[in-house]
């Protein structure tokens, strides 16, 4: 087995928004910046707007590095009559959500389950969730954006130009900042045999584990749901797995014994759409996406390595099932085992056997 890549220890240097032992800060709280910040962009910075990663490459790093936290660019502003909202960077899916349904009980986003995962990060990686089959991912709705460029520039789709608007949506983080997004609005048109009885706001809840009949402000709070050791992969599948492939695979993860496989369709409506239209590749020709995990409890770099071996196991056993040359993999699943990018521009995708498609495989940007 390959020697994986060393866990960084490095934390920031400067947080930009809050205080701690290792920042002095500015809280940016509009889409202005000053020249003097943009300056800082051009050294090694993160961008981190919800904080969900699996690698944590928001918070720690091998080198010194600034992070940009966009917790204060968290307006939404929702027109119910034109369908559109407009919304910061810095929100959460939550907010999105609940400010979505103070407005209207008929109306809603196509986005993930997590609450507290952000919307610059969540685009930025395509934005996928239980509705995608019928309404596709949040980027097919995305009707404009505002960036700030490395002039100190901001820039709409129109002053930025198609191919830049393109990249946006679903191409990652990047070297561009994506400060405001609007966004189209789609009608659900409900029917009793799409749905269980429950209304698009309260779906929302309960697919984000909150008990029944939680009230929709709890898709407000930011509070993490639980803080946990865990290693996520992914893959893609372009052919079906035959029940002979399944119970093969049944029984390899009870040899393994700690890990787990999450399979999310991706027909529909995703089969519609050119893997052209945006920047996220992964359209036409994959039936779904699958998620590994494993997560533990125990601290220690032995229990660490217990676990993540498992994961890799697993991840190696699906190799005749999945998507090859090159092997697929989600973006915004963050997983260091495929490679890393150098700020001297040469990156390393373990010899070219694996890869993910159309982005940097590790960006600024935490969902």
């Amino acid at each position: 087995m390959e020697k994986p890549i060393p866990l960084a220890t490095m934390l920031p240097i400067v947080i930009v928004y809050l205080f701690s032992l290792h920042a002095s800060c500015a809280a940016p709280t509009t889409e202005s910046v000053h020249e003097t910040f943009v300056d800082c962009l051009r050294n090694n910075i993160k961008t981190r707007s919800g904080g969900h990663g699996f690698e944590g490459r928001s918070y720690i790093s091998d080198e010194p590095f600034i992070m940009l936290d966009m917790f204060n660019l968290r307006n939404i502003t929702v027109d119910v009559q034109n369908e559109v909202a407009v919304v910061q960077a810095g929100a959460t899916l939550g907010e999105v959500y609940y400010r979505i349904w103070e407005k209207s009980d008929v109306h809603g986003f196509p986005a993930g389950e997590c609450h507290t995962v952000g919307v610059g990060g969540h685009f930025g990686g395509g934005g996928y969730g239980n509705m995608m089959r019928k309404y596709g991912l949040s980027i097919d709705h995305i009707l404009d954006a505002k960036i700030v460029d490395v002039k100190s520039r901001i820039l709409n789709k129109e002053s930025m130009g198609e191919d830049l608007f393109w990249a946006i949506r679903g191409g990652g983080g990047a070297k561009e900042l994506v400060s405001l997004l609007e966004k189209e609005l789609p009608t659900l048109g409900l029917k009793k045999e799409n749905c269980i009885e429950m209304s698009w706001i309260e779906s929302a809840v309960w697919w984000d584990s909150f008990p029944n009949g939680a009230h929709p402000e709890a898709l407000l709070g930011r509070k993490l749901n639980s803080a946990k050791f865990l290693k996520r992969k992914s893959d893609y599948v372009k052919t079906p797995i035959s029940k002979d492939g399944l119970e093969w695979i049944w029984k390899k993860m009870i040899e393994l014994r700690q890990t787990s496989m999450a399979f999310n369709p991706n027909d529909g409506r995703m089969n519609k759409i050119s893997a052209n239209a945006t920047a996220f590749p992964h359209r036409q020709g994959n039936l779904f996406k699958i998620e590994y995990s494993v997560n533990w409890e125990e601290p220690g770099i032995s229990a660490e390595k217990n676990f993540t071996i498992q994961i890799r196991r697993l991840h190696s056993y699906m190799t005749p099932f999945v998507s090859k040359n090159p092997r697929r993999a989600f973006l915004n699943y963050r997983d260091l085992d495929i490679g890393i990018n150098h700020h001297d521009n040469n990156s390393s995708t373990k010899n070219g056997r694996f890869m993910v498609l159309s982005t940097s495989i590790t960006t600024s940007t935490d969902w």
